[in-house]
């Protein structure tokens, strides 16, 4: 009877383990993510604050899906005109990827997205006249500075 449960205790540790393995991947660095704003981003944003976006299309390694299209990821504004002594374009960068609840560090290259002219609907929002809007939905595409173990 005992020896009955080590087995079943060592055969159930190989299938976590041959589970972990499996499903364990390298993106490596140079791998573009094509990502779609879900938040709000404007040149008006502070520094540091935090967006939210969606994987775009899935990321694929030898062959492999890695990251579905849909998958969460987070990214924060690295450069605004929000400050007026530090003014500088609208840039972003992807800082993690939400994978089963478990938030990853990701470490991209800053994209300085093009947002369409301004409206005056947005001016009423308290844009005001070179406000660089950035939409939900819009397509940003990321390049990964550092290979990432999901």
């Amino acid at each position: 009877m005992k020896e009955t449960k080590i087995i079943a205790v060592i055969l159930g540790i190989c299938a976590c383990v041959a589970a972990s393995s499996v499903t364990a991947a390298t993106i490596p660095a140079g791998t573009t993510l094509t990502v779609a704003t879900v938040s709000l981003i404007s040149s008006q944003t502070v520094v540091g604050r935090s967006f939210e976006a969606k994987i775009a299309k899935d990321v694929s390694v030898k062959g492999n899906v890695v990251l579905k299209a849909g998958t969460k990821v987070f990214g924060k504004v690295t450069s605004s005109r929000a400050n007026s002594r530090k003014s500088g374009p609208l840039a972003v960068e992807l800082a993690s990827i939400d994978l089963n609840g478990r938030r990853t560090t990701v470490k991209t290259n800053d994209v300085q997205p093009g947002g369409p002219p301004q409206t005056a609907r947005q001016a009423q929002y308290g844009h005001t006249a070179g406000t660089t809007v950035v939409n939900p939905q819009t397509l940003l595409h990321f390049q990964l500075l550092q290979p990432v173990s999901l």
